[in-house]
């Protein structure tokens, strides 16, 4: 009669056979704890209880929750020079900076498209020439740390309420194409009866050069033949602008 192979009852040690099975750690409690009160704080007291490198840490810490996102913070403030300057740097920039990756650099321009288009809600349906000011912060938000040029034109209807805010160039670091046959056209696409026109200067210096005011006087000639206005053109510096009609120059 064949006997049964016998199996022993003793445990086997299977250490050096198969790896333990991988675990993921988290941040340590203190980084816990530290995320847990600023968390409490900003619901609490609100945002403006958090210093700059604690709102970056809080943006990052979503987009990076197993990383101790306090030197990253500290990283971007020491290079870019506040969280303004932050938050509207370029994506390649922000990729740059060690730690930041991909999913860091779209937490950040995530919170500045955000609070670009809740400030272009305010500016929308309303007639622009009477919300000046709230105007100027908006583009100065948009362009202001803009490192190359950029040509954007606002269109209004005849209430000179905005239609539409578009880029229409991107140039160098201190020049950008503008051909004024493409804005009156897009203009007329838009069925807009009033331009204003915008673009910034990387060099934070708002002064407009020769070719910014003859570019003006060719692209306000082009609109007044299909009689379309051309309310200002208006350039942005850091921290500064500057408006062609209050100059004279239009």
């Amino acid at each position: 009669m064949a006997r049964k192979p016998h199996f022993s009852e003793a445990p086997v040690a299977l250490d050096g056979l198969f790896p333990p099975p991988a675990t993921e750690a988290g941040p340590p409690p203190g980084h816990l704890g530290h995320r847990a009160r600023m968390r409490t704080r900003l619901l609490t007291a609100g945002p403006d209880s958090l210093l700059d490198h604690e709102m970056l840490e809080m943006l990052l810490f979503q987009a990076l929750p197993r990383r101790d996102t306090k030197p990253i913070a500290r990283a971007l403030l020491a290079r870019f020079g506040s969280f303004a300057n932050a938050i509207a740097a370029p994506a390649r920039d922000l990729t740059a900076v060690e730690g930041m990756g991909e999913a860091g650099a779209a937490a950040l321009k995530t919170v500045h498209g955000a609070a670009l288009r809740m400030m272009r809600a305010e500016i929308r349906d309303q007639p622009v020439l009477n919300n000046w000011d709230r105007l100027i912060a908006y583009l100065s938000a948009a362009l202001a740390r803009e490192p190359i040029e950029q040509f954007r034109l606002l269109f209004l209807d005849s209430k000179n309420r905005l239609i539409a805010d578009e880029a229409q160039a991107r140039g160098t670091v201190n020049h950008t194409p503008v051909y004024p046959r493409e804005v009156v056209k897009r203009a007329l696409e838009l069925q807009a009866t009033a331009l204003i026109l915008v673009h910034n200067h990387p060099s934070g210096d708002p002064t407009p050069s020769r070719a910014d005011i003859e570019m003006t006087r060719e692209v306000k000639a082009a609109a007044a033949m299909l009689g379309i206005a051309v309310h200002d053109h208006l350039i942005v510096g850091n921290g500064r602008h500057l408006s062609f009609r209050r100059e004279g120059l239009l």
